[in-house]
């Protein structure tokens, strides 16, 4: 469950690596009683690891996916990139990791446990390939990471659909496996239980689903029945217990990502302010999370006003020019993160797929028509009430700024005025989003923000063609651009790629199938 814990298998992991090097010296030394081969669990925490706790980061990589989607600014040097939507080549790296899937399920020790490890790396494998497909479009999948089995060092490239559709099976295979496994060690995220594993890969599932929301008439993916059968018979994410979450403890390099404490430094707190994207819908629906994830404007509080006031809170447009954004900085017109998140190494666990994400899109897919039997109002309120719930257990009193969140509140609040859902099905998917979005605070650090407001336009982001670093300066970027190693290593199989999709032009304004 902690990132210690992670550290200190991967550590164990590295070692055995290199005890089995495989030189002839190496060979002829073995010390027969050694181990010489990675166990499962190890190979298991490694992979986890790099999925969740890299991904994640911290001090300043922490917080930028979160400027690409408008939660936070910075103020420091020049335009910051994301911030302002510059997008360069992203790299193939997290697919190596898959590498070590097959040792992991060959070296466990029982069927049950073979079933679970299998399982993993199914999980593993679809997670990463959709990260990588989400930010592309076509990518290897099929001949990905065979270098060393079938040394195939130049995999083609499958097509968007083709990715998703394997995806979707090794998410179908992983529930069944898990269905027949054994709790299993190396998990620090959930502690090896299945039952957690079969919530998460089903969530997940559906998550990877509403992303095809424009692909409901494809039959060879079979979108909304697949939707329909997986949340009539699977588990799924019930409470924020079920996040697929990193929990943080007070040792160095195993605290809050953008904690500042004694063990663990952070110079960079003194650079970020929350924006109007953010703040302002909090404050409009008199939301009281805002006082439980931000600080008030300094320049308010200096005027007589109170912490307790929403009219206390201040954001700052993320278009805006760094020269205006600094000018309001320096005038303490502004307001930044909740000092837990500096002060605290255990402010909260970070989810990278939470519990309110599943109850919002359910809630989605019920106003689209795929699902019926519950309401959306109730997938609704039970997105915000489990966010809510959340914040209550992670915010001590002394950062709450005198303002409390009871159960009164919180079985109240999601049926108020201003709130509850109503009118047209495009409004309440613009109500859904956007509270999945105030939900999201520093979690979700995958860019799934970014990826909603591209999917939905939802969250509105203001485009200024006079900051925007994009080319032309009146469009936000719709994808990342193809690693320059597979330009140099796989060119042929890439620009087969690139004219099949977008005509040789890979632009990060080009439109991939998935958007289409």
């Amino acid at each position: 469950m902690y990132v210690s814990i992670y550290k200190y298998m991967l550590l164990c992991c590295m070692a055995v690596i290199a005890f089995t090097g495989c030189s002839k010296f190496d060979q002829i030394n073995t010390n027969p009683d050694a181990t010489s081969t990675s166990r499962s669990e190890w190979l298991a925490t490694s992979m986890l690891g790099s999925i969740t706790v890299s991904d994640i980061t911290t001090q300043k990589g922490f917080v930028q996916p979160f400027m690409l989607s408008k939660y936070t600014i910075w103020k420091e040097g020049g335009p910051e990139s994301m911030q302002y939507n510059r997008f360069g080549r992203i790299d193939f790296n997290r697919l190596t990791v898959l590498r070590n899937v097959d040792p992991m399920i060959a070296n466990a020790t029982s069927d049950a446990l073979k079933n679970s490890y299998t399982a993993l790396g199914h999980f593993i494998r679809a997670w990463q390939f959709f990260q990588t497909t989400m930010r592309v479009g076509d990518i290897p999948y099929s001949e990905a990471i065979k270098g060393e089995s079938d040394g195939n060092i130049k995999p083609k490239y499958d097509t968007q659909k083709e990715v998703f559709i394997g995806i979707l099976k090794e998410l179908d295979q992983a529930d069944e496996l898990f269905k027949n496994g054994a709790d299993f060690s190396g998990d620090f995220i959930y502690g090896g239980k299945t039952i957690k594993w079969r919530k998460l890969v089903n969530s997940f599932q559906l998550h990877v689903l509403i992303n095809l929301y424009k692909k409901t008439a494809d039959a060879d993916l079979n979108v909304t029945q697949r939707f329909q059968q997986i949340v009539a018979n699977r588990p799924l994410m019930e409470s924020y217990a079920d996040n697929f979450a990193v929990t943080y403890q007070n040792s160095a390099g195993s605290c809050y990502p953008w904690s500042n404490t004694a063990v663990q430094t952070n110079p960079f707190i003194i650079y970020s302010a929350l924006t109007t994207t953010f703040i302002n819908p909090l404050k409009a629906s008199q939301d009281r999370r805002l006082f439980y994830v931000a600080e008030p404007a300094p320049a308010k509080i200096t005027a007589g006003g109170v912490a307790s006031s929403f009219d206390s809170y201040v954001g700052l447009e993320p278009s805006n020019t760094m020269a205006e954004i600094v000018a309001a900085y320096g005038a303490g017109n502004f307001s930044d993160f909740n000092k837990r998140y500096v002060e605290l190494f255990n402010a909260e666990p970070v989810g990278l797929l939470c519990a309110w994400d599943v109850k919002f899109l359910l809630a989605e897919a019920t106003v689209r028509g795929w699902i019926s039997g519950t309401t959306a109002q109730a997938y609704y309120a039970a997105g915000i009430q489990e966010s809510m719930k959340f914040l209550v257990n992670y915010t001590p009193a002394a950062y709450r700024h005198g303002v409390t969140i009871d159960d009164t509140y919180i079985n109240s609040y999601p049926s108020a005025a201003g709130v509850a859902l109503t009118g047209s099905s495009e409004n309440q998917i613009k109500q859904i989003i956007t509270q999945k979005y105030l939900a999201g605070f520093l979690q979700n650090c995958d860019y799934n923000a970014w990826y909603e407001n591209r999917r939905t336009g939802y969250p509105e982001f203001v485009l200024n063609p006079a900051t925007n670093l994009n080319t032309p300066s009146n469009k936000f970027p719709v994808r990342w651009l193809y690693p320059s190693t597979e330009l140099s290593n796989n060119g042929d199989n890439l620009g087969a790629a690139i004219q099949s999709q977008y005509g040789g032009n890979d632009n990060v304004n080009e439109v991939m199938w998935l958007l289409k």
